[in-house]
């Protein structure tokens, strides 16, 4: 799937928990005192998630231990002068948990606790979404792909297996090239990312963009862009209203039970930043647009390590035709069919963590990747 599919899912991503603003305190009765006017939508959501927290009850993994949601992050990391969060848990050998488009290391619940009975578990948000710094960047794919390979070196320090969701898939594949003496396994979960078109000369898109006339360049790109700042910024505020992000998730998780106020709440929240919008407009308009120029046959060309393909078979948007080709083009993969949607770390999440736990076995032992145990077939 190409990262465009997820648009939906972006307005969910945007919101820095770091900031210093006045807080929202009731007092007996039940009165607010003063707030300044700024913060009053951001603190507003911020109260509604952590009530969402406690009242939220998910039937379909109440055996599981979910991961305590935190109004102001767990841990921040600072990565060219911007506020990273992640949450960390466990010890051993470590597992980089990357989440998908719109998402945020909240993403992973009922993942981290029980991985972090055998593992050390890092779960990041990625620059721009989550609990990390809004920053008004440039997005590419280059730039996530850079936070992880830095935070590996910096933070993890040792080999670690790295997992991605959507695009927390490609970028967790693209670092993975990039270091491949700190990554010592990739588990993808319906990956975003396409395949190159054969048909197609590598230098067509650079020669193309170097034939821009002036008055595109002047003219038609400016009128371009303002079109784009408006329906953008209607779309940013449509979709991150709670009621049509259920809406999305249902859509993508074929079991909704796990749609709660919980993972509404923790992809809502950000979005009170007050540079979520700009950060929504320059993930739409400039990366959205540009997905090309990275794809998976160039990476996969360059992957040095065993690769496991955690794929909900039942996702709309990618389905299980992209795990079969991406084991056709790389050997050294292990594919576990998964009855659930795109996000199936989080729908299904003792199948996701029995499956994920018994591949690392086979790794940590050694196990050739082209000999799964049969259970690993297909889940």
């Amino acid at each position: 799937m190409s990262v465009a599919c997820a648009a939906a899912l972006p307005t969910a991503s945007a919101r820095r928990r770091h900031r210093g603003s006045p807080q929202t305190a009731l007092e007996g009765g039940g009165k607010l005192v003063m707030m300044q006017r700024r913060d009053l939508v951001t603190k507003g959501v911020t109260l509604s998630v952590c009530c969402s927290m406690l009242s939220s009850s998910n039937s379909s993994a109440q055996a599981l231990e979910r991961l305590p949601f935190k109004a102001d992050g767990y841990n921040f990391w600072t990565w060219r002068g911007r506020r990273i969060h992640y949450v960390e848990q466990g010890a051993g050998q470590p597992i980089v948990l990357i989440h998908g488009f719109g998402a945020s290391a909240f993403h992973w619940r009922y993942n981290i606790p029980e991985l972090a009975k055998k593992y050390k578990v890092y779960a990041i948000d990625l620059l721009g979404f989550g609990w990390s710094e809004k920053a008004l960047v440039e997005y590419e794919a280059t730039i996530w792909m850079e936070q992880v390979r830095d935070f590996l070196r910096d933070v993890v320090k040792d080999p670690a297996v790295v997992v991605g969701n959507s695009l927390g898939g490609f970028t967790t594949l693209f670092a993975a090239t990039e270091v491949p003496e700190l990554v010592r396994g990739v588990v993808l979960l319906n990956s975003a990312g396409q395949f190159g078109d054969p048909n197609r000369p590598p230098e067509a898109a650079e020669a193309a963009a170097g034939e821009e006339s002036a008055v595109t360049r002047l003219v038609v790109r400016p009128l371009k862009e303002a079109f784009q700042r408006v329906v953008l910024g209607f779309l940013f505020w449509q979709a991150k209203q709670p009621a049509r992000v259920e809406k999305v998730l249902k859509s993508v998780y074929k079991d909704a039970t796990n749609v709660d106020e919980y993972l509404i709440g923790s992809i809502t929240a950000p979005t009170a930043d007050p540079n979520a919008g700009e950060v929504y407009y320059r993930l739409m308009s400039r990366f959205m647009a540009n997905q090309s120029r990275y794809t998976l046959d160039r990476l996969l060309g360059k992957l040095s390590c065993p690769l496991l393909l955690l794929w909900g078979d039942l996702d709309p948007w990618v389905g299980p035709a992209k795990a079969a080709q991406i084991k056709k083009f790389y050997q050294d993969t292990t594919v576990v069919n998964l009855q659930a949607g795109h996000c199936p770390h989080d729908e299904a999440p003792e199948q996701f963590n029995g499956a994920l736990l018994e591949w690392l076995a086979s790794l940590d032992a050694g196990k050739p990747a082209d000999q799964p145990e049969p259970a690993l077939q297909s889940v």
